[in-house]
């Protein structure tokens, strides 16, 4: 494929914005933010996203929601909720964006609803055998008097996937005990979700996230899974691990609905595009997401998951280039989201951590595909830890974990002391409390140095657009010792997982995550070379 017909999507750099946490402009009372993000707020801070270089907003679920699992539980698909504006304000929102060159994702919950969804509270109504239970995974429960849940599965939050309702039915839900399984063999279902889209598309959005894409099917008979006796641990066992037992997981059915989506978003103009939330067990299953017929693109978690390792790194670059390349597809890279801990703690944290994070921020952005940031990580942010009294993720309240919350903090934007310029004049706290010690990671201050996160972000995602826009070239990643090599488009970016500094291939240094001095390459740092 030539750069000429590439799509937009083929090699963006998209922007995950977290809605309640990235700017709250919606005026509240006397006209005072609320402490919780929005789409005013989101739009107030588009030139922000434009200036930083990214060529997309991915925008989690700001549909009408009880707000149980953040916006993941939804009541109603095809409204705003309140909390977050109306659609008039996405409207503003769309048409700004569009007018600043960026396109806009949104996301889509496909799995599940919200228990306050009305086809589910008149599921509840209407009983067992009723057509109303039916587009939902309603069973008679086990054992004496049906009091044991229909099958052994685990919810992701923690405890039994499964709710006793008063007449003695169980539901499945495979998250929140708010949020209930739909049954995607119910042909409803698929007719409902297609007018979603349309409705979402007709206004302007050019693509959806697409939530739990591997869960909507489980199989028929919703049969026990099978679990191994002991854990498993050896180098060996991992080859079994991915082998796992998951009835409820990435069924071949699913394939189906996203062949019907295709038809819709290439029924639209301007390269309408959907990319899967799919966590499957090989790089092989996720790439039958994205055949030529079915979905855009898939996340790749297999490098989210990437310890720091010159060879591991290798090796998922070349797992994933090749599954991908298979399916004719792009592949796709991202380092962390608001499910997962930030990149710059996983690696360490600290002057480490950043280090770490900024070297495996360029390597990435070298790399063929798509790149997805999460709002923060230009910030150099890393996982707070959350007081408990202010957490809030359900799966805190379901398993004592930690959970989410840590990563979901507001940004923050200017001044000395939260909330930072998150919200309004007024200084009312966020919905998260943020540290005290933000000061110095705040837009205003890092903008106002050369040498911060922010500086190199901008620096990074230019150097991208200039060196590999369109670049088609063979990809060759390997390990060479404790450095990783890229070779793409006449560059070669190194970057240098080891504990001493290492000699620079010659060459012109378009880029580094820091300063190479007398062209040797510091560990925990990174480089393009031409």
């Amino acid at each position: 494929m030539s750069a000429a017909r590439h799509p937009w999507w083929y090699d963006a750099v998209v922007y995950q914005v977290y809605v309640r946490s990235f700017a709250d402009g919606l005026p509240t009372g006397e006209g005072k933010g609320d402490g919780i993000g929005d789409l005013p707020g989101i739009t107030s801070r588009l030139p922000y996203l434009r200036d930083l270089g990214v060529d997309a907003l991915w925008i989690t679920p700001f549909y009408t929601s009880p707000q149980k699992d953040h916006g993941y539980d939804v009541a109603d698909y095809r409204d705003v909720d309140p909390l977050f504006g109306t659609l008039a304000d996405l409207d503003v929102l769309l048409e700004t964006a569009h007018g600043l060159g960026l396109r806009v994702i949104v996301d889509l919950v496909p799995n599940h609803t919200s228990d306050q969804h009305a086809w589910f509270r008149a599921a509840l109504a209407a009983g067992p055998g009723s057509p109303e239970r039916a587009r939902y995974l309603f069973r008679p429960g086990r054992g004496k008097d049906g009091a044991k849940p229909p099958n052994n599965w685990d919810s992701i939050f923690g405890g039994p996937a499964w709710t006793r309702v008063p007449d003695g039915e169980w539901y499945l839900h495979l998250f929140d005990t708010s949020q209930p399984d739909l049954d995607w063999r119910n042909p409803e279902v698929g007719d409902m979700f297609e007018e979603v889209l349309r409705f979402w598309l007709d206004r302007g959005v050019d693509g959806f996230r697409v939530d739990v894409a591997h869960g909507l099917y489980k199989e028929a008979t919703l049969r026990d899974q099978v679990r191994p006796k002991k854990p498993k641990k050896s180098a060996e066992s991992m080859v079994e691990r991915v082998l796992n037992d998951e009835p409820m997981w990435d069924q071949p059915e699913v394939h189906e609905v996203y062949r019907r989506w295709r038809k819709v978003l290439d029924s639209y103009p301007g390269d309408r595009m959907a990319v899967a939330e799919a966590w499957t067990q090989t790089a092989a299953s996720m790439a039958m997401f994205v055949r030529p017929d079915e979905l855009h693109q898939a996340f790749n978690f297999g490098w989210l998951g990437t310890p720091w390792s010159a060879e591991a790194f290798a090796d998922v670059i070349t797992d994933s280039i090749a599954a991908v390349s298979a399916a004719a597809s792009a592949p796709t890279w991202v380092l962390s989201n608001h499910d997962v801990e930030r990149h710059p703690t996983r690696y360490g944290g600290g002057p480490v951590g950043l280090a770490r994070g900024r070297a495996a921020t360029l390597a990435m952005l070298a790399l063929p595909g798509s790149a997805y940031l999460y709002q923060g990580e230009e910030l150099g942010l890393e996982q707070v830890d959350v007081p408990p009294e202010a957490r809030q993720d359900p799966s805190w309240f379901r398993t004592g974990q930690p959970g989410r919350d840590g990563c979901r903090v507001p940004l923050p934007w200017a001044g000395d002391a939260a909330p930072y310029g998150f919200g309004g004049p007024d200084g009312t706290q966020p919905w998260i409390p943020q540290p005290d010690d933000w000061a110095a990671l705040t837009v205003a201050a890092q903008e106002a140095d050369p040498a911060s996160t922010l500086a190199f972000y901008r620096r990074a995602l230019a150097a991208r657009r200039e060196v590999f826009a369109g670049a088609d070239e063979e990809t060759v990643a390997s390990a060479e010792g404790d450095l990783l090599v890229v070779r793409r488009a006449g560059v070669t970016v190194v970057l240098n997982a080891g504990t001493t500094p290492v000699a620079l291939p010659q060459g012109e240094v378009l880029i580094s995550s820091a300063a190479v001095p007398g062209g040797l390459l510091p560990p925990d740092t990174a480089a393009w070379v031409r």
